[in-house]
């Protein structure tokens, strides 16, 4: 009854009908990153970019917004122009869900915030850029990423390009580790860390075959083992920054934010805007690299899952 509740107020795209219906896979994409992760046109550019990448790959996209009271599950030209272009967009996480949907407002939704809304639609894969987690100086502010706690309820598996060199790294996997979330690593050992490809960090396991990726994630729901999977691919190398310069820019970047006294859901856009600016750029191009690489590993993960069926170790 709740769950039926719940799926009344989404609306879903013609497109991600159509491929429910055919039982075709589906792409969770957030719309954060296209409200509050890039400026415009860039924004919008990459955002069709990277969803004609993973419909070339064989699966269906569904970007993810809050628009005029309605859980929007797949988002037309038009939709995605409205994101990128509004002066004002609620960035929404699980707290924000009830408040922007019954205000009516526009919300681009979070790492936690998609994932709440794909779970809803039956999607079970969702490629981001990267989670959040433990920021630094947490100790102290207990500034932690809702997304941290979603990926301990919700089963969801996301892609993603590691966590956001901006965090406290070692941090968030102890976190992820004591919540059960098992981290994946695939092309090295390592988790990744956005803008740089390897933080230094293993991952809990490395699983490169998308088949094995998938029998992974599924045995982990067949046993009711709630929650979601990290699965951490690196930036392509070609466009990789290195560790030494982006931990420097971070430090200015925090110190910046510190004596601008900006905290909580402000922090992490300012954080990255701040390195755009420092790197004249070289950073969004970075992060539009590991956006469409990180779509490409997760529509191959949404067929494998599709292949693999539900239930599949009970036979």
């Amino acid at each position: 009854m709740v769950a039926d509740l719940a799926r009344s107020w989404l609306t879903c795209s013609a497109p991600v009908a159509a491929a429910q219906a055919a039982g075709r896979p589906l792409v969770a994409l957030e719309s954060s990153i296209i409200a509050h992760g890039m400026p415009y046109p860039e924004n919008v550019r990459t955002a069709r970019d990277v969803e004609a990448l993973i419909r070339g790959l064989g699966a269906e996209p569904a970007t993810i917004a809050l628009i005029g009271g309605r859980i929007h599950i797949g988002l037309s030209d038009d939709e995605l122009e409205l994101l990128g272009r509004a002066d004002r967009v609620h960035k929404v996480s699980r707290r924000d869900l009830p408040a922007v949907l019954t205000g009516g407002g526009l919300g681009a939704t979070t790492v936690a915030g998609t994932m709440i809304c794909a779970a809803l639609a039956g999607i079970e894969v969702f490629v981001t850029g990267g989670i959040g987690g433990v920021h630094r100086g947490a100790p102290e502010t207990f500034d932690i990423s809702a997304d941290l706690q979603e990926l301990a309820k919700t089963s969801v598996a996301v892609v993603c390009a590691g966590a956001k060199s901006i965090l406290d790294i070692g941090l968030t996997l102890e976190y992820l580790e004591t919540h059960g979330v098992p981290v994946l690593s695939c092309e090295q050992d390592n988790f990744a860390a956005f803008y740089t490809r390897d933080s230094s960090f293993r991952a809990d396991f490395r699983l490169d075959d998308v088949a094995e990726q998938a029998r992974f994630i599924r045995t982990k729901w067949d046993l009711g083992l709630a929650g979601g999977v990290v699965l951490s691919t690196p930036v392509p190398e070609a466009a990789a920054m290195t560790f030494e310069e982006i931990d420097a820019l971070t430090q200015q970047a925090l110190a910046q934010a510190k004596a601008q006294r900006i905290t909580g859901k402000a922090v992490t856009p300012f954080l990255l805007a701040h390195i755009k600016a420092l790197t004249s750029g070289r950073s969004l191009a970075t992060n539009i690299a590991l956006v469409k690489h990180n779509a490409e590993v997760g529509a191959r993960l949404a067929q494998a899952l599709a292949h693999a069926g539900r239930g599949a170790g009970a036979a």
